[in-house]
């Protein structure tokens, strides 16, 4: 018996990265999985696509379905959560991972691109939430996870890398300070009816498939990159416990916890939370 067995979890952002990584981590632990992207990818080409999340999960003995959703639409994603749950049955889990970040200097950051990220990063999981609420409500259980980020928190000077850096991220990371805030809030409000609702981000930059320009962050400065595992077992842990309203990040929840991080097929021990990044195993 995994630790999500007969729970049905959607996670959005799930083609690639931190999403795809917690959807087969979960799936791995029993749940039926509800992958979400805003499409499939073109016909031959897999990698990096909705389709590939989905067959590597089945051929690992798992449960999964996708669903295509553009979450910058509006009425597009008015109706995802009634949508996924025809897949595999009620949602018990939603992961809002999905993001986009407009990289520009926070005095040149235009209206339309703050109102974009503003939708996508806040809005979207709000309005996923609000649709996941009553029925979780209802049946007393069930549990919401916020993917967050450390760049919704100005780094401390000096900063450890170019200044320009700190600056570029401050639109994307007020989005994320947002989400923070409405995270707690909500969390308060629903605990009572066991619905649990939590915000975690990376440590650190989060080293994925394909990510080449990581992998030379990491050769360079390894405590500044965090495998993908971490991330996964952060969420699991986070998914399947009664915290309400906590902001946090992955190797910090981890090492409270006292958990060990697993392979995400949940079968090998990687390590604790001070798992460094294999760099040479994801080039």
């Amino acid at each position: 018996m995994g630790e999500l067995t007969g729970k049905v979890a959607l996670i959005t952002g799930a083609s690639r990265g931190i999403g795809r990584a917690i959807a087969t981590r979960f799936a791995a632990e029993g749940a039926a999985v509800v992958v979400v992207a805003s499409r499939m990818g073109e016909h031959g080409k897999l990698q990096g696509t909705l389709e590939q999340t989905v067959l590597d999960i089945e051929a690992a003995g798992g449960k999964a379905a996708a669903v295509v959703c553009d979450l910058t639409d509006v009425e597009a994603r008015s109706d995802l959560i009634e949508r996924a749950s025809a897949a595999f049955g009620t949602i018990d889990i939603v992961v809002n991972n999905a993001a986009g970040s407009k990289m520009t200097f926070p005095s040149m950051a235009t209206t339309q691109e703050r109102s974009w990220m503003f939708d996508l990063n806040v809005n979207a999981p709000i309005d996923l939430a609000q649709q996941a609420l009553p029925g979780m409500r209802e049946r007393k259980q069930g549990w919401i996870l916020n993917i967050s980020s450390a760049t919704s928190i100005q780094p401390i000077v000096p900063y450890r890398d170019v200044p320009d850096a700190a600056y570029v991220c401050v639109p994307y990371g007020a989005t994320k300070a947002a989400l923070d805030r409405y995270t707690i809030g909500l969390a308060h409000e629903v605990c009572s009816d066991k619905v649990y609702i939590n915000a975690m981000g990376p440590e650190a930059i989060v080293l994925t498939e394909g990510a080449s320009y990581v992998r030379d962050i990491a050769r360079k400065n390894p405590d500044m990159v965090e495998p993908v595992e971490m991330m996964a077992e952060a969420a699991l842990a986070l998914c399947t416990n009664s915290h309400v309203g906590q902001v946090t990040y992955s190797r910090r929840f981890i090492h409270s916890q006292g958990r060990s991080v697993k392979s995400l097929d949940g079968k090998t021990v990687l390590g604790d939370s001070f798992l460094a990044a294999d760099v040479d195993a994801t080039a």
